[in-house]
């Protein structure tokens, strides 16, 4: 499959990959027929999705089975009277259902918005209304259910309901029961072009609504580079990204660029995240690649590993944060395995990596790769040396696209142009390069500290703070300061055995190790601990909830 896309399929360097990657973009491209279907028709026993879930129930999907249930679903949707250009939202945690369901859009040449379970009725009006929804997708969990019902009579653009079960209210179709009823399923004459918006994302930043950021038929092309290389994925790979549904990064890892790559995709489908139970999975079914956020590494070091056969993961990659040096350090002396560093926003697919070729670095996202022009820019958008801070941007060419870059935020002209200008993209994520071209992870703008003169990264304390064994989880934010401008504020989350420390000692202790292990202007002048971190679904730290939270600190000398 993957022959069908790339020019030259095998890469002996970097040197190589940056030179000769290049990727074959077919007019009318379509994930679901171009990919799923071809690999159906070439191979239907093929394995293509192995789902399993907390209770013990699990199936193995063959791309004959997902294009005979994404069918049955795009069946259904018409029935349903969705179609092409039509905004449909999939509330479907990691439930199988979800697989079913995009493809199927995609087949339609609707727009799928994956969205998380965990947002309430105001969350719903908003994004029914911004995008003018027309259908939902979801589980039949009470909660979700409720939102939805209650947000209905607010969502006039609304008007088809699905759920999976186990609770189907009136009004709404039951999803199982609807997809096996189903009539031989008609493909359209033309169901999208390029230029179509296949994929929408809500994604929030520091300040205001969230963004919707639109995707066209081109962007599962993108993620090649993805699962094809810094994945390092084959036909016979088992590949788990440890992703809820709801988040971009399941598409980045649980879809597209793993699909194409002929891998196996390995589902977990879970309540509550548990440590070792990930580590029994990758055991029990022999899962060989594993992606997921730092948060999870630092929680998988501190079980014992020793009680695990781990011996068919062979590659591990690591995104969705910066990686601490000491995380990094501590899975390979524990595996044997070196963590794989990747880069990239929902506006984009993998742009730095650590690629199979690249000896990593700790602590370093890695290099760039042959999709995007990267760059670092100053406030005025001129190119910065290395070794200095900028912000990361995507360079241009007049009239093209780069693969995999978003198309837009949906009908918000001004903030496509305020990110999209003068030429290049910009991240809003800042960080340095080395003379060995290995970019190194600041922060974003918004995160990083102005003190006193100094400019001070978010990631470069917490990993200072992260070799400290009472550290379990930390995050660096700036607090207002009438003197200095801002200070350096360390929430932390404390390891079991020092809980009954917290205290003026341990304060101290951990400033002066910080102070020992970085530049000493860095240290956190503020210290408290926490049970535990604000995150998102993806598991990454929201270190705005943390900056809103308005108590008022002490400030330490």
């Amino acid at each position: 499959m993957i022959e069908n896309f790339l020019e030259k399929t095998e890469f002996s360097s970097y040197k190589d990959f940056m030179e000769n990657f290049h990727v074959r973009v077919p007019e009318n491209f379509n994930f679901a027929y171009d990919v799923v279907d071809r690999w159906a028709d070439e191979d239907p026993d093929k394995p293509a999705l192995l789902w399993t879930n907390d209770r013990g129930e699990c199936h193995q999907f063959t791309f004959g089975e997902m294009k005979k249930y994404s069918d049955q679903t795009a069946s259904f949707f018409q029935s349903a009277g969705i179609g092409r250009g039509d905004m449909v939202m999939l509330i479907l945690k990691r439930h199988y259902q979800f697989w079913f369901s995009i493809l199927a859009l995609h087949k339609l040449g609707a727009t799928a918005i994956p969205a998380s379970h965990l947002l309430t009725e105001k969350d719903i009006v908003y994004r029914c209304n911004m995008a003018g929804i027309k259908a939902i997708v979801s589980t039949g969990d009470k909660i979700i259910v409720d939102h939805v019902e209650k947000a209905l009579p607010k969502c006039p653009t609304l008007n088809v309901l699905v759920s999976t079960g186990p609770i189907v209210p009136d009004g709404w179709f039951d999803f199982n029961k609807s997809i096996a009823a189903a009539k031989p399923f008609e493909r359209p004459q033309l169901a999208n072009t390029n230029s179509d918006v296949s994929l929408l994302y809500f994604t929030s930043g520091t300040t205001g609504e969230p963004k919707m950021v639109a995707h066209d038929f081109t962007y599962p092309l993108g993620h090649i580079v993805t699962g094809y290389i810094w994945h390092n994925l084959r036909p016979d790979s088992l590949h788990l990204t440890l992703a809820d549904t709801g988040w971009g990064k399941a598409v980045w890892g649980k879809l597209y660029g793993q699909w194409i790559a002929g891998a196996n995709v390995f589902v977990y489908d879970y309540e509550k995240f548990a440590p070792v139970d990930v580590l029994h999975m990758i055991q029990k079914y022999g899962i060989t690649s594993f992606c997921a956020p730092p948060t999870v590494f630092r929680f998988l070091i501190r079980e014992d590993i020793s009680k695990f056969d781990l011996s068919s993961l062979k590659y591990c990659t690591i995104a969705g944060e910066a990686l601490n040096p000491s995380v990094f350090e501590q899975w390979y002396k524990l595996t044997g395995i070196k963590l794989m560093e990747g880069f990239g926003q929902t506006e984009t697919t993998l742009t730095v990596a650590t690629y199979p070729w690249i000896e990593p670095k700790p602590g370093s996202m890695g290099k760039k790769g042959p999709v995007y022009d990267i760059d670092l820019v100053d406030e005025n958008g001129d190119p910065v040396e290395d070794g200095v801070h900028g912000e990361i941007v995507v360079r241009l060419k007049p009239g093209q696209k780069p693969l995999g870059l978003f198309k837009e935020y949906l009908n918000d002209p001004v903030l496509t142009a305020e990110a999209i200008h003068d030429g290049m993209y910009h991240t809003g994520d800042v960080a340095w390069r080395d003379q060995d071209g290995y970019y190194w992870f600041v922060g974003r703008k918004d995160d990083v500290i102005k003190s006193s003169g100094y400019r001070i990264g978010p990631f470069e304390v917490e990993s200072a703070l992260m070799t400290h064994p009472a550290v379990v989880e930390c995050a660096i934010t700036g607090v207002p300061d009438e003197v200095r401008g801002q200070v350096v504020k360390a929430t932390i989350v404390l390891a079991q055995a020092y809980r009954k420390q917290a205290g003026d000692n341990l304060i101290k202790e951990i400033q002066d190790h910080v102070k020992r292990v970085t530049a000493p202007y860095k240290y956190p002048r503020i210290i408290e601990f926490v049970d535990e971190l604000p995150k998102t679904i993806s598991g990454k730290i929201r270190r705005v909830a943390i900056r809103d939270n308005k108590k008022k600190e002490p400030v330490q000398p």
